[in-house]
């Protein structure tokens, strides 16, 4: 298991079984081998899982598949950092339990913001490649499916946004809310719903499923590389202008010294690391109108847009103009 994979667990079968297709056809669409889910757990990469969703919809043909999958959640289909979500007392919890989790099962990550507004669950993506909309959606109409099942009331959220909204209307009536266009995948709930009691919450069940995960997390840690924690780090830190070694060093909690001395050992620097993701996510923004050069450069961790321009044309040959009207050319 790695950080930048997606795991799926036995109930992977019940899942498409409520939904009416074989496995089979879905993973033969996908290109991958029809007998894939036997044995599980089962670990894809990001192109490979969204092959399997893309395929997945078309052979179900639901332009709301994500609204659907959300309408069907059960108990019986959480794996056990899910099943830890449940377990909580309300939402918020269920929310900071699962950001520290999510990792567990695929590459995603979770920022949980809690103010004026209420709850806001902001799923981040890998920069390359893209996910599909209908997954994105998904991952929003999950936490209105979650907050409904734990509590036993039609909870409806204050907000939703993503990018590139789908226009399937099944999306608003299972939500109650529209899926409004905006920079960030994010669900947004009231203080009154974050707070909600969950009627399944059960203290001691969680600490059973406290103790494995902490173990899963270690697992993961020991066979993720140091540049792929510091590239998870940095996709964390570069919007907020805290990019630098020193600034990654303390989150990982080590050392300055032993961070570049673990990267040697991987044939690897801070700054080679650093870039590289610099370059993906400047390429990943720049597929986005909605987000202007000057954005990105900020974005980036950089103080000036002059300064993004030139590593730009450093890493790829041409200007981020260029490359936005010929993403295909990089």
């Amino acid at each position: 298991m790695t950080a930048d994979r997606f795991t799926f667990g036995p109930a992977t079968h019940a899942i498409l079984a409520d939904l009416g297709v074989p496995a089979g056809p879905v993973l033969r669409a996908a290109g991958l081998p029809e007998d894939l889910f036997l044995d599980p757990p089962v670990v894809l990469t990001a192109e490979q899982f969204y092959r399997c969703w893309v395929a997945l919809e078309d052979l179900c043909g639901d332009p709301a598949l994500g609204a659907t999958m959300a309408a069907r959640t059960t108990t019986e289909t959480f794996q056990p950092p899910l099943f830890a979500a449940v377990c909580s007392p309300d939402l918020h919890h269920a929310a900071e339990r699962l950001a520290v989790y999510k990792r567990l099962l695929g590459p995603q990550r979770l920022v949980v913001d809690s103010g004026r507004e209420g709850l806001r669950i902001t799923t981040e993506w890998p920069p390359d490649p893209v996910p599909p909309p209908g997954l994105v959606a998904y991952e929003l109409a999950f936490w209105v499916a979650l907050a409904r099942l734990a509590t036993r009331t039609r909870v409806i959220p204050a907000r939703a946004t993503m990018p590139d909204p789908p226009r399937a209307p099944q999306y608003r009536e299972y939500l109650g809310v529209p899926i409004d266009r905006g920079p960030s995948a994010s669900v947004t709930f009231t203080a009154l719903d974050a707070r909600r009691p969950f009627l399944t919450s059960d203290a001691a069940m969680w600490q059973v499923f406290e103790a494995d995960l902490r173990r899963r997390l270690a697992d993961l840690d020991r066979v993720e590389s140091t540049a792929d924690r510091v590239r998870a780090a940095l996709l964390e830190l570069l919007p907020a202008g805290q990019g630098s070694a020193t600034g990654v060093a303390r989150r990982l909690a080590l050392s300055g010294r032993t961070l570049q001395r673990r990267l040697a050992q991987e044939d690897t620097t801070f700054q080679a690391v650093l870039e590289r993701t610099r370059y993906a996510l400047a390429r990943h923004y720049l597929t986005r109108p909605d987000i202007t050069v000057a954005e990105i450069a900020f974005l980036l961790g950089y103080d000036e847009p002059s300064s993004f321009y030139r590593a730009f044309q450093h890493w790829s040959g041409t200007t981020p103009q260029q490359a936005r009207i010929t993403p295909g050319s990089n």
